[in-house]
């Protein structure tokens, strides 16, 4: 006969076996996110969830996901992606960046890959091609180093006195189009290069002490999860800016140019549940944006007394008044 002490044990060992350990011995399967930092801002992970809805699979009912995020430490990332195939997911959604993707094909030649990158992957040298990925990875790609010239000219038009523009990196040399770009419209391009968010207030000060008429902020993990911040150092020192993602201006900066972050993460989820329900990773070619989106926030126009041009709002995709 059981104790009652005994019974209660039990209870309480199932109440806290981990969803993914019930997951498994119901033959759920389960997603592994591997990702450098936390998608929860800007709705990343509202956008997966949502792709793998509609791909037929909803999280704690049909699929479980093991999250594993590397909040900035990008030299955990090889241990974290060692631990998912240790646990045998069934995919792994590598959605962090270039360091995530690579952490993942160190570990598994087998288990399919979902990735989302901001740069060419074959470039890169993720995948041979885009149309035919091969191998066990495919996934989704933003290119947004090629928008750079379009993003300089959008801002150049909303200040188009402007004789010199900063750009905020976080890599060694500034990417040659953009280069090129400000050339031929006679801008001086101020590189401003940051490694680490204590350097941002040194830059914004080196920026307004240049006299910069306005800021390009270019895609990376450090610049991508720091809108918010970005947005306000921008707003205190009155120095124009544009972002690629739309969660800048919504946090209060001043404009931005570049895919629906969203959408990007929605079509890897889609991928992730055809993946799942059996396709191949390499008969799915890797996905380019299909739509740009431009959005203006008024308001921080009017704070630093700018008058945004009647084409600009015609071309605007959405307008934060």
């Amino acid at each position: 006969m059981m104790r009652r002490r005994d019974f209660i044990t039990l209870l309480s060992g199932a109440a806290a076996w981990p969803l993914t350990a019930r997951a498994q011995q119901g033959k759920m399967p389960v997603i592994g996110l591997l990702s450098s930092a936390s998608l929860e801002v800007g709705g990343r992970l509202a956008g997966f969830r949502k792709g793998l809805s509609e791909a037929g699979y909803s999280e704690g009912q049909n699929v479980a996901i093991e999250y594993r995020w590397a909040v900035g430490e990008e030299d955990r990332l090889p241990a974290l992606a060692a631990d998912l195939v240790r646990r045998q997911v069934a995919l792994i959604a590598a959605l962090g960046g270039g360091e995530s993707v690579r952490a993942a094909q160190a570990a598994t030649t087998t288990i399919p890959i979902v990735f989302e990158l901001p740069v060419d992957p074959v470039a890169a040298g993720i995948v041979p091609s885009l149309n035919r990925p091969g191998g066990n990875i495919t996934g989704i790609t933003n290119f947004t180093e090629e928008l750079g010239p379009k993003r300089l000219e959008l801002l150049h038009e909303l200040v188009p006195m402007a004789r010199s523009m900063a750009l905020l990196i976080t890599t060694d040399t500034p990417p040659q189009n953009l280069q090129d770009a400000a050339r031929s419209r006679g801008l001086e391009l101020k590189i401003f290069h940051v490694t680490r968010e204590d350097e941002f207030e040194a830059a914004f000060a080196g920026m307004r002490g240049l006299r910069t008429a306005a800021l390009m902020i270019e895609t990376g993990r450090l610049l991508n999860t720091r809108v918010g911040q970005l947005a306000a150092l921008a707003a205190r020192h009155a120095i124009p800016a544009s972002h690629t993602w739309s969660e800048f201006p919504a946090a209060g900066g001043l404009m931005s140019y570049g895919p629906d972050v969203r959408n990007q993460y929605r079509l890897g989820g889609i991928y992730a549940g055809r993946i799942l329900s059996g396709t191949k990773p390499a008969d799915l070619p890797v996905q380019q944006p299909t739509k740009l989106s431009l959005t203006i926030n008024l308001k921080a126009a009017k704070a630093m007394g700018l008058t945004v041009p009647q084409t600009l709002l015609v071309a605007a995709d959405e307008v934060i008044e």
